[in-house]
């Protein structure tokens, strides 16, 4: 993946978890950085008032051929292979009748000084039939993100952020284990997240300073709720498409309208 898309700063020079240790490739999760409901950043706290927000709404086109999906061979591992979960598919494009899913979209610009409060309901990303669930997320600096393992194997979850505060995560679940939270002190995006013990697996952290972004679906369609007016530019990034930007503005309990079209390389 481009390392464009691998911190928000860099975007921004371009134009918002005692278990013994069962497999050599496992660690200890490090501590987490940040704390739940806490602001992005100092400053005042800005409530979101439902008396005048509007929203954002619009759709992710894929121009070009989308790659073939290809089935996974995960005859490695047995508890893989006979999962009830149907065939385990390449994610790195997914696209149907034009229409583009796991695409992250988020506000870069508009919102000035202003600091929410993290969401103190944690983002999570469970491990079901051998595959990251969402294969994209997305969550804010201080909000917990829970990682779960539904799966009756041990999988492992590894991080390595590239801004600095946020910390590397390398854990082990065990087969249908418990759940692990960590939160991130900083923003990034697209951050890799691996099973160092299925090799397949793959799935990418969003981590925003504001609460404003939303993951588009498999009908390729967003929505970002809760935007004071204002002028705003929003950002779509795909793990292998790149980012693309659009302006938008939003009136009073308006809802405005944002299209992207990414092309295939």
């Amino acid at each position: 993946m481009p390392s464009l898309t691998r911190s928000f700063d860099l975007l921004v020079s371009l134009p918002l978890w005692g278990v013994l240790l069962l497999s050599s490739g496992c660690k200890r999760a490090e501590t987490g950085a940040g704390t739940a409901n806490s602001p992005a950043t100092q400053g005042p706290i800005t409530q979101i008032d439902p008396a005048t927000a509007g929203s954002v709404e619009g759709t992710v086109h894929l121009i070009g051929k989308p790659p073939e999906r290809i089935e996974i061979d995960m005859a490695q591992d047995p508890a893989c292979a006979m999962s009830p979960y149907g065939k385990n598919l390449t994610e790195g494009i997914v696209s149907s009748a034009g229409k583009l899913a796991n695409v992250y979209i988020y506000v870069k610009d508009g919102l000035g000084n202003k600091v929410y409060v993290a969401p103190s309901t944690p983002a999570v990303l469970d491990q079901k039939g051998c595959r990251y669930v969402p294969h994209v997320l997305a969550a804010m600096v201080g909000q917990p993100i829970e990682f779960r393992n539904s799966d009756p194997t041990m999988h492992n979850v590894h991080m390595q952020p590239t801004v600095g505060g946020n910390q590397q995560f390398d854990i082990s679940q065990p087969p249908n284990g418990g759940t692990t939270q960590h939160t991130f002190a900083k923003p990034e995006l697209m951050i890799p997240v691996r099973c160092n013990n299925h090799p397949w697996m793959e799935a990418f952290l969003n981590v925003a300073p504001n609460p404003f972004f939303a993951v588009s679906g498999d009908d390729g369609h967003f929505a970002i709720h809760g935007l004071p007016p204002g002028t705003y530019t929003l950002v779509a990034v795909q793990e292998q498409l790149g980012p693309q930007q659009a302006t938008v503005t939003v009136t009073t309990h308006g809802s405005a309208t944002a299209d992207f079209s990414l092309k295939t390389k």
